[in-house]
Parts: structure tokens; C-alpha cells; sequence
């Protein structure tokens, strides 16, 4: 356990006792307990949703086992004219 004895959770025990005293520290505990199980599921649904996203990155790797799947080409971002037209119809020149 950490290299903690019997000693030392006495210790941590009393000092615990100390900080928030008789009244406070079964809502202490309760409000770790809550917070805990709520870390717990959190991160059990976190390791479900990479389990699953694996799979599916599996699947759609390659549908067909030994079928080796293309790579996908970016192609470049187009790129806009550089320079504005020189003529451009005014009201004027009718």
C-alpha cells in the first residue's frame, strides 16, 4: 500500500479528524464516494468509446482481410486569381 504502516494511516486518520471534524466528515466522505463513482463510470465509458472506435477502425481499414486498402489524396487547396480584372463596366460608358 505505498509503503503507508500502520503508523502513518493513524496519522493521516487523525489529522483528517482534525481538519473537518466529527460532524463534517461523513458528508466528506460521502461527497468522495459520489465523486469517485462518477470518475469511475466517466472513464469506463471513455475505454467502451476507444474499444468501439478500434473496431470500427479495424473494420473500415480493411473490409476484406489481406486486401490492402488505397491511401487517400488530399488534393491542394485551390487558389484564388491573383489579380482583379481591369476593365469593369461603368454606369458611364453605355
Amino acid at each position: 500500500m505505498a509503503g503507508l504502516g500502520a503508523p502513518e494511516i493513524i496519522i493521516i486518520a487523525i489529522v483528517i479528524f482534525a481538519l473537518f471534524g466529527y460532524k463534517k466528515l461523513p458528508d466528506a466522505a460521502r461527497s468522495v464516494g459520489r465523486s469517485m463513482r462518477i470518475f469511475k463510470a466517466e472513464t469506463k465509458g471513455m475505454q467502451e468509446d476507444n474499444v468501439q472506435a478500434k473496431a470500427q477502425a479495424e473494420h473500415v481499414r480493411s473490409p476484406i482481410e489481406g486486401t490492402p486498402v488505397p491511401p487517400v489524396v488530399v488534393p491542394p487547396p485551390a487558389q484564388a486569381p491573383t489579380q482583379a480584372p481591369s476593365s469593369t463596366p461603368t454606369s458611364d460608358s453605355r
